[in-house]
């Protein structure tokens, strides 16, 4: 089983060991925007008749196969390839011979791992947008409910102002909707096509991003080939960022509803199905789950942060300046370098 990298060398079992570390389990949640893709690229290198059509029909339906057979049986990644790419990769020589050896034509493992986490991680934050607009529905008729229900308004923890549970709820729906923006700010960041920019100075073929990008359905390439390799982890961090402020919402109100169910308080009432007990304290009622929110946040911090630190001392691109096709000075569609 050979790498994508591999060079006719063997790297030293401890090196390997360390570098690839459990990449080899966690890469299974990949395999399906791998599989998205390596089809559109195959498809692309067809139309750019560098891969015969009917070489482009037996990879795309491998991939499909492949893709398939991840969520009816599973997908094992042998430790020895490291990654789903080289996984894929091999399962597609088995399956088709020569054309597996080209589906890599025009495409480094740079380009190819973030392409296959935008399409990932696009799909999750859908997801999460989708759920932050019920969540924030809700709150908002919560609100309306208990606009006239009364509740002591307490600045510095002491009793300030008469407020009501409504004023209070929609605080929290009108952050969460300022939240919202900035994951929608994120998204538009994250949602660009890298496929096509290699390793960050392009590839001296005729390729073209833009049918790529419309068949992942990106409403646009990430222009600049060197920006895109710089914005590795960057963007990541700007998304974790944005989760960062929704889940701060979502914990302070977390923590005004642990203090609001205090029998000192005793502003709201927890359900029952929503707590645990104590195994030698009958009367407690343990609000586990807002305490859980709570802690979550601290580790989305710690996420966030761990990304920006992994990057803030990484170099740029030092070796020349490149333009692209759309940039505002581009010529053809290919990379071209200026002295």
């Amino acid at each position: 089983m050979a790498k994508i990298w591999q060079k006719g060398y063997e790297v030293d079992k401890i090196l390997e060991e360390f570098s690839v570390g459990l990449d080899y389990m966690l890469d299974r949640e990949l395999v399906a925007a791998d599989c998205a893709g390596s089809v559109a690229h195959a498809r692309m290198l067809a139309g750019q008749g560098y891969l015969d059509s009917g070489d482009a029909r037996a990879l795309e339906k491998a991939l499909r196969e492949i893709y398939a057979g991840f969520h009816s049986e599973g997908f094992v990644i042998p430790r020895e390839l490291e990654d789903a790419h080289s996984a894929i990769e091999q399962l597609l020589i088995e399956k088709t011979g020569d054309a597996g050896k080209r589906i890599h034509l025009g495409r480094s493992r740079n380009d190819q791992v973030m392409t296959m986490l935008r399409l990932y991680g696009r799909e999750y934050l859908l997801n999460i947008r989708e759920a932050a607009l019920e969540l924030t529905e809700e709150i908002r008729g919560f609100a309306a409910e208990h606009e006239h229900t009364p509740m002591p308004g307490r600045t510095h923890m002491q009793i300030a102002m008469p407020s009501t549970l409504g004023l209070w709820a929609a605080a929290y729906a009108e952050e969460l909707a300022d939240d919202y923006e900035l994951l929608n700010t994120a998204y538009r960041l994250y949602d660009r096509s890298p496929l096509g920019t290699a390793a960050g100075y392009g590839v001296p073929l005729n390729i073209d991003r833009e049918f790529t990008a419309s068949l992942m359905g990106f409403p646009e390439v990430q222009n600049n080939i060197q920006a895109v390799q710089n914005s590795r982890g960057k963007l990541e961090g700007a998304v974790c960022d944005a989760l960062s402020a929704m889940v701060q919402t979502l914990s302070k109100a977390a923590q005004d509803l642990i203090l609001f169910s205090l029998p000192e308080f005793g502003y709201v009432s927890l359900p029952d199905e929503l707590c645990t007990g104590s195994s030698i304290m009958p009367q407690k009622k343990n609000p586990d789950g807002l305490e859980l929110l709570r802690s979550r946040a601290a580790s989305m911090y710690g996420w966030s942060n761990q990304i920006h630190q992994i990057i803030q001392s990484l170099p740029g691109a030092i070796t020349g300046i490149f333009r692209t096709a759309r940039s505002p000075f581009s010529g053809p569609s290919r990379p071209h370098c200026r002295p």
